[in-house]
């Protein structure tokens, strides 16, 4: 097979379709006028904004007063945790989450901790899953809130929110409860009125928008503080000029996106092949996440004596990108704080590969990376002191 270009890391960011850039294009040019201004320019401004808020709202469920523009999923997380504990700090300071959380979400909370905010960490199980009876046997009297992921953006595990949230609302009626869905609107059905949750975020360029939008959804009746004051956008909640845009394009990516749901049963398909061709080519690998109740595009295998970050560069130079459960940053040696929580041991963790797949994603693309992927890890096998020990062993 020839050689080709895979993207394979689409959990980290997607392509802008073609039809989101076009629905872009005309306030790049003509619709220029800002959203505040009563003239006829931004009158037009103003209405693309207002269809959008309304196409947005009917795509997951809700009113158009209840969704808020911000600039990605990780403002949307520190906005929904930060701003309903301290706007309800005075009913309590106690906080329930998990270990598993994006980084977004778990330096907010580190950050309240240090104000004088107590957050129980729940433990997961080897899927990376927690249950509704385990996350409302955590909730207090003084429980102001409840954060749990949607859909995990490292091994794909989703959780039960909708019996969650129930489970909690039946424990304490107060708590509020939050969802970071930013890796499962449009992967998997999205409804806020069917999950009762208080207050969801999202992000755009998750869907095939550009970089720079999210939304946060908050509950008609949950009082959060304000993010930025200034002009009054977004009912006074976040002052500064619209970004419309991006706002309408956000509008036709989950549309499309909630429209094509159906054909993530074809992405599932290639990433059982993916995760089925990797098990069995390859020795001393292991599945991470579960088999069933995860994301459809997403697949995580540990290898057993090699590094992640050796593999991706080995497979970027075959044209295949894709990610590490290894940390990102690359002046931290950590591992994955996903893979360790979920029992990966750490020598494992490092090993670690996340391809993420989508519906830009062929049957041709599967077989190239199936046909790369096995040689590269051999290769790097054979330069492991450890492996050298397993083969003298073995003999």
């Amino acid at each position: 097979m020839e050689d080709r270009f895979v993207y394979a890391d689409n959990a980290a960011t997607t392509k802008t379709s073609p039809e989101v850039l076009q629905a872009m294009l005309p306030y790049f040019g003509e619709g220029y006028g800002n959203p505040s201004s009563l003239h006829q320019k931004g009158r037009e401004a103003k209405k693309a904004i207002t269809e959008a808020r309304e196409k947005i709202a009917m795509l997951l469920g809700d009113k158009p007063n209840e969704i808020y523009f911000t600039s990605c999923g990780s403002e949307s997380d520190n906005w929904a945790i930060k701003g309903a504990a301290h706007a309800w700090s005075g009913r309590g300071k106690h906080i329930v989450s998990t270990k598993i959380e994006h980084h977004a979400v778990l330096h907010s909370l580190e950050a309240l901790e240090k104000e004088g905010f107590e957050v129980t960490y729940l433990d997961v199980d080897g899927d990376g899953r927690v249950t509704p009876e385990q996350v409302a046997a955590a909730v207090r009297d003084d429980t102001i809130l409840v954060e749990c992921m949607f859909a995990n953006n490292e091994v794909g595990t989703i959780e039960p929110i909708k019996e969650l949230t129930a489970a909690v609302k039946a424990k304490n009626p107060k708590t509020l409860v939050f969802t970071d869905a930013v890796q499962a609107v449009g992967n998997i059905p999205v409804n806020v009125a069917d999950l009762g949750v208080d207050m969801l975020a999202l992000s755009g360029h998750k869907i095939h928008t550009p970089k720079g939008i999210g939304v946060l959804y908050i509950k008609t009746g949950v009082r959060i503080l304000n993010l930025v004051d200034g002009g009054g956008q977004e009912r006074g909640k976040r002052g500064g000029t619209e970004n419309v845009a991006y706002i309408v394009g956000l509008a036709k990516a989950l549309e499309t996106a909630v429209g094509g749901l159906d054909e993530n049963r074809r992405v599932a398909a290639m990433r059982d092949r993916l995760i089925d061709g990797i098990l069995e080519k390859i020795p001393y690998a292991r599945l991470n996440g579960p088999r069933e109740g995860r994301l459809p595009g997403n697949v995580n295998i540990s290898f057993e004596f090699i590094e992640g970050e050796s593999l991706l560069l080995l497979l970027d130079m075959a044209g295949i990108c894709a990610s590490t459960g290894s940390a990102c940053s690359s002046t931290s040696l950590e591992p994955s704080h996903v893979l360790v929580s979920i029992g990966v041991p750490v020598e494992l963790a490092h090993g670690s590969l996340r391809l993420s797949i989508s519906r830009d994603t062929t049957d041709e693309d599967v077989d190239y990376i199936l046909e790369k992927l096995p040689p590269i890890v051999q290769r790097l096998r054979d330069m492991s002191p450890l492996y050298e020990e397993v083969k003298k062993n073995q003999k």
